[in-house]
């Protein structure tokens, strides 16, 4: 409303004023909603909280070209580390799958056996409080879509049980809105986990080859589905109007049996393998494991520690398993690239622990020797400083949980037990911290210098990195404060 005014020149000036102002405003208004469409336009296309693709992969060595391996042809995982930071001293928390996993997923030190995860569900059920939330849950929590493809926790698909459908065992409840694992020709998940070409299934394992290579494209072994999944979801997670995701898609490859297509090992033909670096020899300790995992499969009658030409056949066939699950790698990151959501997405790509071949003797994992628990670890985000610049920190699987939060700003939350990565992330000279592994008779401790291995029978064993011998001479009888220093501080960390 206009006040009157006695003199009329002045009501008109007056009026003239107040729809200049009016006009103003409305032009203001008409600016700030146009500017406000804008910024949720550009929020719902690219969220202000960044995505997370979460990539593992199972029973990789940090044997890529990237890593040093050059013989190994692994392009895609090579490019994302020349992108992001490798971390050449990545050490996983224990050298199973199921363990492994459980710490990745916790950010917490937990039981020794592939059952980790089932025990842990065991709580939350009977007791959900006395439960910290697991890391996709607390990303669930904080406004994310999680969505699992494959083997992410213990077994593909997030299930327990031969049979994947509603009374098998959920191994990570709250969660996954999705947890999934395509399984084609392979009926359920535990025969995808083990699978060969064409559906074919592992009921024993000496019914079964040691390693395949078959003809045809990516699809024949189960990898090529997951993968096919993975693209399915990128393009329902990055719809313009959906919220920050968090996506974690497990490739099986290079688990046993060391199953690809022959594409894949023709890579390898004519490709001269490097030697073992310290096999067992007949004057020398004889190894505690017996390989056996690997040793029950079906070998033509052929022993790998007696058949040099068998152990190369052996090597080959892993190597074209790494190429194979490269290479779906490759299709993950290129699809994240197409909907242009890789401008706002954070990526790990994890290796769950190492895998032995030959060395010590043993062909297979579950030791706590450096080739079964150091596994490539590589960390990407947008803007990183210095790309591609190795990090020789010695870092634990444990850091990843509290690394994600600091980078995706959520809160940190308190019940983890690692340590964020962000300052070697930020720069790639920063010194790391002790890594700790165990199983369920034995523990382990890693300096940047040298490892102590605790039995539970007693026995000591403690290993100088800085020396020619590495981990096959133990010095624990010459360096009695090393073993006391280190064993104090191996009981700390667990004790957290």
């Amino acid at each position: 409303m206009i006040t009157p005014y006695p003199e009329k020149k002045n009501n008109m000036s007056i009026i003239k004023k107040v729809r200049t102002i009016n006009h103003c405003r409305t032009l203001s208004l008409l600016v700030l909603f146009a500017v406000v469409n804008l910024v949720f336009a550009s929020t719902a296309k690219h969220p202000l909280q960044p995505n997370v693709l979460l990539l593992c992969i199972d029973d990789l060595r940090p044997e890529l070209a990237s890593f040093g391996a050059e013989y190994i042809k692994s392009p895609n995982m090579d490019r994302l580390a020349k992108a992001g930071r490798p971390f050449h001293h990545h050490y996983v928390n224990a050298p199973s799958c199921g363990p492994s996993r459980y710490t990745l997923l916790t950010g917490r030190y937990g039981p020794a056996g592939n059952n980790a995860l089932f025990l842990r569900a065991k709580k939350v059920e009977t007791n959900p409080d006395s439960v910290p939330p697991s890391m996709p849950e607390w990303f669930r929590t904080h406004g994310y879509t999680t969505v699992s493809v494959g083997k992410v926790s213990h077994h593909p698909g997030g299930r327990g049980g031969s049979n994947w459908d509603a009374d098998s065992t959920i191994e990570m409840p709250k969660a996954w809105d999705q947890h999934l694992m395509p399984v084609g020709e392979w009926q359920h998940p535990r025969g995808a986990m083990h699978g060969l070409a064409n559906g074919e299934i592992r009921v024993k394992p000496s019914e079964m080859d040691v390693f395949q290579d078959t003809k045809g494209p990516d699809s024949i072994y189960p990898d090529g589905l997951i993968t096919e999944e993975a693209l399915n979801q990128l393009d329902q997670l990055t719809a313009p109007d959906g919220k920050p995701f968090f996506l974690a898609v497990g490739i099986i490859r290079p688990h046993l049996p060391f199953g690809a297509p022959k594409k894949y090992y023709d890579l390898y033909n004519g490709v001269k393998l490097p030697p073992i670096p310290h096999p067992e020899k007949p004057e020398g300790k004889t190894t505690w494991h017996g390989s056996g995992e690997f040793m029950r499969y079906n070998r033509w009658g052929k022993d790998p520690r007696k058949d040099v030409a068998f152990a190369t056949d052996v090597r080959r066939h892993y190597a074209a398993c790494v190429s194979y699950a490269d290479a779906q790698v490759g299709r993950i990151l290129e699809k994240l690239k197409e909907t242009g959501a890789d401008k706002n997405t954070i990526i790990i790509l994890w290796g769950d622990h190492g895998w032995h071949l030959g060395e010590h003797a043993i062909w297979g994992k579950h030791a706590l020797f450096e080739e079964s628990l150091r596994s490539p670890l590589i960390v990407y985000y947008p803007g990183i400083p210095t790309p591609g610049k190795n990090a020789q920190a010695v870092v634990e699987s444990l850091d990843i949980f509290p690394t994600l939060c600091e980078l995706a700003k959520l809160p940190k939350p308190g019940f983890v037990q690692g340590q964020s990565l962000l300052p070697v992330l930020k720069d790639f000279s920063q010194p790391g911290h002790f890594a700790v592994a165990y199983t369920a008779g034995a523990k382990t401790i890693r300096t940047d210098t040298h490892r102590l291995v605790l039995h539970k029978n007693g026995s000591v064993e403690l290993y100088d990195h800085t020396t020619p011998e590495k981990e096959t001479r133990n010095v624990a009888n010459e360096n009695p404060e090393i073993v006391e220093e280190l064993k104090s501080n191996l009981k700390k960390r667990l004790d957290r």
